[in-house]
Formats: C-alpha cells, sequence, structure tokens
C-alpha cells in the first residue's frame, strides 16, 4: 500500500486513482472509502464510478471538470477523516459441491495432495472478502482462499459454464452469476441468484461484503432453485 495515491490519465474522460501495488484488505478498504465519499459527496462532472482490487476508476465529463481540477478535488475528499461506511453484510452461499456441480474438484484435490472432503471442508471455513465486481455482471472476486487449495486455471476455457457455479483460479474463489465462458476449476454451485436484471438492485454482492459458504446436497438445492 502507498502511503499517497497517484491519479493516472485513462484516456479523455477517466482517471484512476491508484492506491497500492499489492491485493491487500487495507488497500481495498481504501479505494472503497473513497467510492462511497464521492457517493455522499458528489462531484459534478463525475459519471460513474468503478472500484477494483488496488484502484478507483473515475469516469468524469470534461466539458464540466478539467483532470486536474477534478484531481485536486479527489485529493480533498481523500484527506476527509470521515470512515467508510462499509454494507458489512455476510451473505451466505449454499453450495453443493462435487459432481455435476463441481467437476474439477477431483483436479483441486489431485493439486494439493488432499482429499475432495478436505477441499468442502477449507472452502467453507473462511468469511470472504468481497474485493470488487467484474468479469460479468455481479460476477464477485472474493479474498482469503486457503492457499492448501489453490489451483490454477484451466488450460482451455469452458465455452458455457453454469450459472451458480463456484470456481477456484490461483488464491481466488469466485462464483458465475450468469451462464458464460470462463476457465477457472469448478468446484460447486449454488441456487442463489447473484445478478437479476428485473429487481431494483440487480446484484446480491457489493464490493466489502462478506461471503461464507454453507454445503448443502441436491436435494435442498432444487428446494431452493424452486423458491
Amino acid at each position: 500500500m502507498i502511503e499517497k495515491p497517484r491519479y493516472l490519465i485513462a484516456g479523455d474522460r477517466a482517471l484512476v486513482v491508484e492506491f497500492g501495488d499489492q491485493i491487500d484488505p487495507a488497500t481495498n478498504a481504501r479505494v472503497r472509502r473513497l467510492d462511497q465519499l464521492l457517493e455522499s459527496h458528489p462531484i459534478e462532472g463525475v459519471l460513474e464510478t468503478v472500484p477494483t482490487f488496488r484502484s478507483l476508476l473515475v469516469v468524469y465529463d470534461p466539458l464540466f471538470i478539467r483532470f486536474d481540477d477534478l484531481v485536486l478535488k479527489l485529493e480533498e475528499l481523500e484527506s476527509e477523516p470521515a470512515e467508510p461506511r462499509d454494507p458489512k453484510q455476510t451473505v451466505i452461499i449454499p453450495t453443493v459441491y462435487g459432481g455435476d456441480f463441481g467437476p474439477d474438484i477431483h483436479f483441486v484435490a489431485r493439486h494439493n495432495q488432499i482429499s475432495v472432503d478436505e477441499v468442502i471442508r477449507l472452502h467453507t471455513s473462511r468469511e470472504y472478502l468481497v474485493y470488487m465486481i467484474g468479469f460479468t455482471p455481479g460476477f464477485p472476486y472474493l479474498g482469503g482462499l486457503p492457499r492448501t487449495i489453490a489451483a490454477p486455471r484451466l488450460q482451455t476455457p469452458r465455452t458455457k459454464v453454469p450459472a451458480g457455479s463456484v470456481g477456484i483460479a490461483g488464491e481466488q474463489t469466485g462464483i458465475y452469476p450468469t451462464e458464460s465462458p470462463g476457465g477457472w476449476q469448478l468446484i460447486g454451485r449454488t441456487p442463489l441468484k447473484l445478478f437479476d436484471p428485473n429487481k431494483k438492485n440487480p446484484v446480491l454482492l457489493v464490493p466489502g461484503d462478506r461471503v461464507r459458504f454453507e454445503p448443502i446436497d441436491e436435494r435442498k438445492f432444487m428446494e431452493l432453485v424452486r423458491l
């Protein structure tokens, strides 16, 4: 984490506020803090913000505000003493592990020289931080995966991954909100909808939320699907 953020040009309508070069909770908290401050103290000309692991993309209208002026306003805002208003929501993700729902769980077990049951135990033993949403609408990048179940991405990505699939890539875990291509190792699937465009708030998770996985069987999965 760097003491003073860097303000980088991102084309003629955006800038990046970079808080560090590492993926860690403290750096990510600073990203979310500035994002929340911009929400509560809007700057005229700012159109959109996109929080990531270690930086915040700020999209603006150059007809309303120049780059240098926006940087000054962001510096003033970033120096505010107010604490971030984190959602601090903990969401339980019921998940069926293995079988057709998690076809790569045996590879993850072999790769780490442990049993499938141990993969499940370790995956459900942690509370994960939602660092950012990306790739597809509602896809949460979750930090905190035990290194003992880390696994490389697939050499050849699948062209179709079912919605709700829970995967591992490196030392991260995530959930596919919609059916899409993907190269993560699939270890399970949840019946929860992480993205529903018909709802007022279409995404289930936002940066700063916490996630816990809870193992369920296929019967429970089907019951929850019908709800």
